[in-house]
């Protein structure tokens, strides 16, 4: 199948080379100087074509990956079902170049296989062709300062239109992962999904559990992070993504929880809530929470339908029950969903079963001397402040970050190796007296 490309002369858009990163431009002047073609490629174009500065300039070329290799040497392979060159600069900055693929007869009328191999190469209309959105499909060459669009991704980006490349529903079967990808752009830039990609969708969205674990976490938690996430829920709901992603709040979303409100309005203002500590974090430049922190705030509401947990008033063995039962129940969901590692679903579990101690033990958001010397407290706090913001609308103060407490620590010790020392802390679960499991008395 051969398309006729759309060409874009520099007078009818935006893109100028000075807007492309200096790393990007040397890679692939220097692969047109070696007599390959050479193009930036997919979001980098949708991009700058928005007025936005990528995350990354990817580069597409006829050469092959040894050729790459050969002409940098600061570079190495990787990939299994596409190989494609890293090449790597200073300030761990890296670019990333990939030999255009072939549109192989699995992209077309191939059988119903999800993630057919492929490791063919190809032309830049094939290229385009296999590619999941119209709008990601697009190509930017420096020599003549060009857009060429095979899909018509430039219209789609003046219109606003997020669409599905070729047959929507055959193109999801073969990577069910095209249905985030398309929700994750509509919400990201404001922009509609096409009716019949949205079909599409809402047909074949039970096909996401075809996906292998990893990646679906990796992809969710793509969006967790992406400071859209508020949005991301609500299209993922209405097109029956969200559910498939977190089966454990398959017919919860309904339950009216203690406050009088929804489960599913719960988790409206839990994604509006890391929405905003997220953009905060990158305004400040500082760590955003990590991926177990903002998991266990996602199970929250999912935790007070199956454990009633901030009813509960518990202590010693009861507690550990607690924390046990659990860990059972996340390793047999989402812990397999997700693929989760063992050291995440720990955390998970840590701060969930003692949310119950700190709400309980709350007064005016100041606790007692022992529970502050609980090795988990700091982060179940800052979860149970997180969760205070998302419920009531109080908003989780700078100062009770333990990260920023950590920076003012370090800035104001000395600057040569400290000695090491035990942690002061006490373990999860451990009581006040030695003895027993986890500090419990037999």
């Amino acid at each position: 199948m051969t398309a006729t490309p759309n060409i874009i002369e520099p007078s009818a858009h935006p893109i100028r080379p000075d807007m492309i990163d200096d790393e990007a431009l040397y890679v692939m002047r220097k692969l047109n100087r070696a007599g390959f073609a050479s193009y930036l490629v997919g979001g980098g174009v949708r991009d700058l074509y928005l007025g936005k500065t990528p995350k990354d300039f990817d580069i597409g070329t006829d050469a092959r990956p040894g050729q790459i290799r050969r002409l940098f040497n600061n570079s190495r392979t990787i990939g299994r079902r596409f190989r494609l060159v890293q090449v790597f600069f200073k300030n761990r900055k890296t670019i990333e170049v990939s030999t255009l693929r072939s549109l192989s007869e699995h992209d077309i009328d191939g059988p119903e296989a999800i993630l057919a191999p492929n490791n063919t190469y190809g032309t830049p209309d094939e290229d385009a062709l296999r590619r999941d959105l119209t709008i990601n499909a697009l190509f930017y060459e420096i020599e003549n300062r060009t857009i060429i669009d095979y899909v018509g991704g430039v219209a789609d980006l003046d219109q606003g239109i997020i669409r599905i490349i070729g047959s929507a529903d055959k193109r999801i079967t073969h990577d069910p992962v095209r249905m985030m990808r398309a929700v994750r752009h509509s919400v990201r830039n404001n922009f509609l999904v096409e009716e019949d990609s949205w079909a599409a969708i809402c047909r074949n969205h039970h096909l996401l559990r075809l996906c292998p674990p990893s990646r679906l976490r990796d992809e969710t938690l793509n969006d967790i992070y992406s400071a859209f996430a508020a949005e991301w829920y609500e299209l993922s709901l209405d097109g029956n993504l969200f559910t498939e992603l977190f089966p454990i709040y398959d017919g919860h979303l309904g339950t009216v929880l203690q406050d009088g409100t929804s489960c599913r309005e719960h988790l409206a203002r839990i994604f509006r809530s890391i929405d905003r500590h997220n953009k905060q974090a990158v305004a400040s430049g500082t760590h955003r929470q990590p991926d177990y922190f903002f998991l266990a705030f996602l199970l929250i509401p999912w935790a007070e339908i199956n454990f009633n947990l901030f009813q509960q008033k518990l202590k010693g063995p009861q507690l550990y029950k607690l924390a046990t039962h659990i860990r059972e129940t996340l390793n047999q969901t989402i812990g397999l969903d997700f693929n989760l590692r063992r050291s995440t679903r720990q955390e998970i579990t840590t701060l969930l079963a003692h949310l119950p101690l700190l709400h309980q033990n709350r007064t005016q958001n100041s606790w007692p001397k022992w529970l502050k010397r609980k090795s988990y407290f700091k982060k179940c706090k800052l979860l149970y402040l997180f969760y205070r913001e998302a419920v009531e609308g109080i908003e989780v103060e700078d100062h009770f970050y333990p990260a920023a407490e950590s920076r003012e620590r370090h800035q104001n010790q000395p600057t040569k190796r400290a000695k090491k020392s035990r942690r002061k802390g006490r373990p999860a679960f451990s009581g006040g007296k030695r003895g027993g499991v986890f500090g419990f008395k037999r």
